[in-house]
């Protein structure tokens, strides 16, 4: 019996049928085959499975306030813009008319919403035909803090169809564009709030981030993009995808803008006083290693020349590596497969035929993996968690590319990157996916622009509980930073 005809017969006896897709799944999983065979080739650690908690967020330990840009007041203003951009495709929902903003933090500043999250009075799709149309009763948690700060809700983002994919290509609302390089995808799964704050339609959104779905749209995008830690913004009202991945985080124009959303994430009343007057005594740990081999050469530049900024602004560089690293491509796909196939096990079963073809196949992969893998990927994510944390001994921060290489072709399947092949989602994911996998804070910031004219994103990763710190440290970087529109070597 071939493979096609195993899987047809295993699909019947799980009840779900479907055995003329057998060709499908086995396409996918030679896509995979890779990270399967190091996963299956990689011992099994002591049995200490993973458990996701939430750290409590440390106070900021910087000395200088949060003066900056204020984010304009213009809800009305941004959705007339958005119209005006709908080539994008970068939203889901437009309301014809805005809510009237309160007072607080963020009164009267309008903030694009992921179409992953609830927001009383508008339409939650996930950006799926899979998902009976409906209007929310109840805000998401984090929408309600944003409102409670006076924010306006001027529209819901587009995005990979359930966050399922880092192209957001989606088959139902058609494909965001990325604005500042048309033709490379604009990252996922957050694509449509990168691309609007990006375009300039909004200053600030929100996204979410299970394999690097905020860093990987912002990089792509030229724009800034926060994961805070695991479940430091509260995901009650947020569609899931992968549980113990899931994270909720902003995007802006600069890293203060995502520290003002932060702050109003965290019902704070006023943002305190996080930012570093230098780096001088700080210690930032460059990632070698897995992290670097390969890179593309424009990125490597970009890396380097971030390193001899934090040098300049008074940090001392060292060099790190995460033992293990290589096994996290192996570890993410277990996870996420048999979580997000779990997550959406009745939709897939009685609504399969209205998802897009590359979200199905990949929830349909995730039948065929047993169970006792994913137990295994557990505890080799013990291991490797607390091999990421020991890289932090002496450090306060990690820095590393946030892609191996700039966005690629819209419509690729592929990835060269200094003479290796990848599938697009494992070139794309690399080096997002092991704070995922350990929870940790970490944000992208832009630097310069490639060769070719496509944005750079680099990483800065912080310890458990450090939000503020890592906000520091990356607003430092980003001071030092060239303009978006240089290029490479420039």
């Amino acid at each position: 019996m071939d493979l096609k005809q195993a899987l047809a017969g295993y699909a019947d006896w799980l009840g779900y049928g479907h055995g003329e897709r057998a060709a499908a799944w086995c396409a996918r999983l030679e896509i995979n085959r890779p990270e399967l065979e190091v996963f299956q080739s990689a011992p099994t650690p002591p049995m200490a499975a993973y458990c996701a908690q939430p750290f409590p967020v440390a106070p900021p330990d910087g000395k200088v306030g949060a003066a900056g840009e204020a984010m304009p007041a213009d809800g009305a203003a941004a959705v007339e813009r958005a119209r005006r951009a709908a080539q994008l495709n970068a939203f889901t929902y437009l309301p014809e008319v805005v809510a009237a903003q309160g007072p607080g933090l963020l009164s009267g500043v309008p903030v694009a919403i992921k179409d992953l999250m609830a927001v009383a009075g508008m339409p939650l799709t996930g950006g799926t035909k899979a998902l009976d149309r409906r209007i929310a009763q109840h805000d998401a948690a984090c929408v309600a803090r944003l409102k409670r700060a006076g924010a306006v809700v001027m529209g819901l983002t587009n995005l990979h169809e359930l966050a399922y994919g880092i192209t957001s290509d989606n088959p139902h609302f058609g494909r965001v564009v990325n604005p500042v390089a048309n033709g490379r995808i604009p990252g996922g799964s957050s694509g449509g709030s990168a691309a609007a704050v990006a375009a300039g339609i909004v200053r600030a959104a929100i996204g979410t981030d299970t394999a690097g779905s905020v860093r990987i749209p912002a990089a792509c995008c030229g724009v800034v993009g926060f994961k805070p830690g695991y479940d430091t913004v509260a995901r009650e009202g947020v569609l899931d995808l992968a549980p113990s991945l899931d994270h909720v985080g902003p995007f802006g124009r600069t890293v203060s803008d995502c520290a003002t959303i932060f702050a109003a994430l965290l019902g704070l009343d006023a943002v305190p006083a996080w930012r570093y007057d230098g780096l001088r005594g700080r210690t930032i740990a460059r990632l070698r290693g897995y992290f670097e081999e390969p890179l593309d050469g424009d990125v490597r530049r970009a890396l380097d020349e971030a390193e001899r900024a934090l040098q300049a602004d008074g940090a001392r560089t060292v060099d790190q590596t995460i033992e293990g690293a290589h096994l996290v491509p192996a570890i993410q796909l277990v996870t996420i497969s048999a979580e997000a196939t779990a997550v959406h096990a009745e939709r897939l079963s009685a609504r399969g035929n209205d998802l897009g073809e590359d979200v199905r196949v990949r929830m349909e992969m995730g039948l065929f993996l047993p169970g006792s893998w994913y137990v295994k990927a557990q505890c080799m994510r013990r291991a490797l968690v607390d091999r990421v944390d020991a890289a932090f001994d002496g450090a306060e921060a990690l820095l590393c590319a946030t892609l191996r290489a700039p966005a690629p072709p819209v419509g690729a399947a592929r990835v060269a990157i200094g003479g290796r092949d990848y599938a697009l989602h494992t070139a794309v994911t690399n080096l997002t996916q092991p704070f995922n996998l350990a929870g940790l804070p970490a944000i992208s910031i832009p630097w310069g622009l490639s060769g070719d004219g496509v944005p750079i994103g680099l990483q800065v990763v912080g310890a458990r509980g450090r939000e503020w710190q890592t906000l520091a440290i990356a607003q430092r970087l980003e001071a030092a930073a060239p303009p978006l529109g240089q290029r490479a070597g420039a």
